[in-house]
């Protein structure tokens, strides 16, 4: 055996230790789908925020009561409602371009490496939720956007063990900027649209790019 089918044996190896153990499956193009679904989202917040004049004196309150049940006012229930929107849209996406690729790799979407992935993001992920919930409760609304920045941060790094390791910088990424945007409450939704929107278009390219096109086209030229 000379050295490049040792090297070849080798690489062969560590590949398949990697698809036992590390979700590889997850498609970029998932990233860039949700990206774009999140600066619709943020749109839309935006034409809710701006129609709402308390939202404009106050970006801590945005004018809303201090209660002790959680405001059925309408600016709350309008983003509220736009997030559920722009979560099940993007992760409906997700599932989909992920289950194409994973059709093309051989990687079932559900085995075990998938389910260690979900559990470790899921946590930080109902955390950060319930905290949100909990801020929306005591009539804090603009802490929400830097919120689910740094606990979607928080989830990302403690699920990138067991994927692509673009999703450990991505998730330092939006750690940062929601630690930046609980300084600036007023670019609070700026903020939002750049983590959920703008960082996910980049790096789910880059992702589709280094992990999909990128061996696609060299398999395309060896042939």
């Amino acid at each position: 055996m000379d050295r490049n089918e040792h090297a070849t044996d080798l690489a062969h190896i560590r590949s398949l230790m990697e698809r036992s153990t590390r979700f590889l499956s997850l498609s970029g193009l998932s990233g860039v789908f949700a990206g774009v679904v999140a600066l619709g989202g943020a749109r839309l917040a935006q034409y809710h925020l701006s129609a709402f004049e308390g939202a404009r004196a106050d970006t801590l309150t945005y004018g809303l009561p201090r209660t002790d049940t959680l405001p059925a006012d309408g600016l709350v229930m309008a983003l509220l409602t736009d997030a559920v929107l722009v979560l099940a849209v993007a992760l409906l996406g997700a599932f989909w371009f992920t289950w194409r690729r994973g059709r093309r790799t051989g990687q079932h979407l559900w085995d075990a490496s998938a389910r260690r992935l979900m559990i470790n993001m899921l946590i930080p992920l109902a955390a950060g939720g319930i905290f949100c919930l909990a801020l929306f409760h005591y009539g804090l609304p603009g802490l929400v956007a830097p919120a689910t920045l740094v606990f979607y941060g928080l989830a990302l790094l403690n699920a990138a063990k067991y994927t692509l390791d673009e999703i450990r910088w991505l998730g330092l990424s939006e750690l940062v900027l929601g630690l930046a945007a609980l300084f600036w409450l007023g670019a609070g939704l700026m903020f939002w649209a750049l983590g959920f929107g703008v960082l996910h278009i980049v790096y789910g390219g880059l992702m589709w790019y280094r992990h999909e096109q990128g061996p696609a086209r060299g398999e395309q030229e060896q042939a």
